[in-house]
């Protein structure tokens, strides 16, 4: 079926959105404006409707009677549930992706935790952590399952940012490497019992608010 011109945009709005929402830009409680949006992207209002219909599905946005639509909060509860299913469902597709792991892909996943591992910033450490994750995992050759991980890394990296929006503490990952070490020596159901472990660990650390306050923050760092 032929994409119509408003589906592509709505998914351009949703895309834009989400990134914003990811970073911190547009912060949590938030209002998402319809008028405001429309005229950012040139749109009548039909796409981004849709768009925030894509952002509540993804968990992004909340649409409230009376409030309208709002970037949607989170709390420790919706960390612990995303790491949970990431460590199901990362674990799923590493056992599929094994069999199909080259000494290439490996070297590619052990090239992006050392660039994670030399990151000077929260977002770079995120996309090099991120391209760790899916090297070992496409082979899976599991397209629906890919798309799940990618939305629950989505979150997570939403999760970490909010959490390390002012600060980031350099760190060697030890995890990645005992993983790679296994995968590469033929122990694959003990990789795979190393990245349950490693997605699973939530971290805390102290945030200072707008109002001057201090809130502990969590985060999936792994």
């Amino acid at each position: 079926m032929e994409k119509q011109p408003d589906d592509t945009l709505a998914s351009r709005i949703s895309r834009a959105l989400a990134e914003r929402i990811i970073s911190g830009l547009l912060m949590p409680g938030e209002r998402l404006r319809q008028d405001h949006i429309a005229e950012e992207f040139g749109a009548s209002h039909v796409p981004v409707r849709e768009a925030f219909r894509r952002l509540e599905a993804q968990g992004l946005a909340v649409s409230e009677p009376r409030r309208g639509v709002r970037v949607a909060s989170f709390d420790l509860k919706e960390v612990r549930e995303v790491a949970e299913m990431r460590a199901v469902l990362e674990v799923l597709a590493l056992r599929h992706a094994i069999p199909h792991l080259t000494v290439a892909i490996l070297d590619r996943a052990e090239a992006a935790t050392v660039a994670a591992d030399t990151s000077r910033d929260v977002r770079s450490w995120e996309a090099a952590n991120r391209a760790f994750h899916r090297l070992i995992l496409e082979p899976c050759g599991m397209p629906r399952l890919l798309a799940a991980i990618d939305d629950l890394h989505a979150a997570s990296a939403r999760f970490l940012f909010s959490a390390w929006r002012t600060s980031w503490e350099a760190r060697t990952d030890h995890d990645h490497r005992a993983i790679l070490a296994a995968l590469r020596e033929g122990r694959g159901e003990e990789a795979a019992k190393i990245l349950e472990r490693h997605v699973g660990w939530i971290g805390k650390t102290p945030v200072r608010t707008a109002a001057g306050e201090t809130r502990e923050a969590f985060s999936i760092v792994g």
